[in-house]
């Protein structure tokens, strides 16, 4: 009789254990680019991967503001990143001591073939310098990007390396952020980055290249640029406007008009090119 009216009043789910849950995340890389890919992604221009980009219909995927730090400076590799968040002192403290901090754990994943991208927190705020960016050159990095700043310039310059950043500075990092996060999704420039992605940089900036999408802005960028060289070709033999050929978009170009009779000339079709009307392959 007791055990039944306390089934009755007790509401017994009230005993269950909790349920831990954690929140659902992707996979941090969004697939792998080969070292021969890479290279051909390299050969081209900033400009044309962003067109290529463009073409498809992807969101804009320059790095604003972040410039290079030498004339010389070009780079190409695959993503290695790095999140900062703003200081705090508890932060400070659970964050993984000295050698085993998460920008040392980002310095040793980067080689020949990787670029280092470190989210910072500001524009002004010092990412690192001399003596943290020697294990860099050390190393003998594809390139470092940042949309913070670097410190310690001439030194940086002198170990070689392409390094892209929004300015220098004489300012420290750490009064106001700390490294957080090794190879995870990160947002530089407002750019989103994943590992794995690929990092292009010239003198008019920084282009992220998705690795899920490679092959194909390839694809469309080297032709636009072959395009490009003839054109170019044509009214230096033949000065006048580009109007006549310009604008043209990757994939609608139309096999009769100015531009398409010139490619003709050149042996570019639309058997062998995907950049007419109704032969694009994105």
């Amino acid at each position: 009789m007791f055990s039944a009216a306390l089934r009755r009043t007790v509401n017994t789910s009230s005993f269950r254990a909790p349920i831990a849950r954690s929140m659902a995340t992707g996979p941090q890389s969004g697939g792998e680019i080969s070292d021969e890919l890479l290279a051909k992604l390299g050969s081209l221009s900033t400009q044309a991967l962003v067109d290529g980009l463009w073409v498809m219909g992807w969101p804009n995927a320059q790095i604003d503001g972040t410039r290079a730090l030498h004339p010389s400076h070009k780079c190409v590799g695959r993503a290695v990143t790095l999140q900062f968040v703003p200081a705090r002192p508890d932060i400070a403290q659970d964050k993984p001591p000295a050698g085993e901090s998460p920008e040392y754990e980002a310095f040793e994943k980067c080689g020949p073939n990787e670029v280092l991208v470190m989210a910072s927190v500001g524009k002004w705020d010092s990412v690192g310098g001399d003596i943290k960016f020697l294990r860099l050159k050390q190393r003998e990095i594809g390139g470092l990007v940042t949309d913070g700043s670097v410190r310690d310039t001439d030194e940086i310059i002198n170990y070689g390396f392409p390094c892209f950043s929004y300015s220098t500075t004489a300012r420290q990092g750490p009064a106001f952020m700390q490294p957080w996060k090794c190879n995870d999704i990160v947002t530089v420039g407002g750019i989103s980055v994943r590992p794995g992605d690929a990092i292009v940089g010239d003198q008019d900036g920084v282009v992220v290249v998705p690795a899920k999408v490679a092959d194909t802005v390839y694809s469309i960028a080297h032709g636009r640029e072959e395009i490009e060289e003839i054109i170019k070709e044509e009214l230096i033999k033949n000065p006048g406007p580009p109007g006549m050929f310009y604008p043209f978009m990757s994939g609608k170009i139309k096999v009769d008009s100015p531009l398409g009779k010139l490619l003709a000339t050149k042996g570019i079709t639309p058997e062998n090119s995907n950049q007419f009307e109704g032969s694009a392959d994105w």
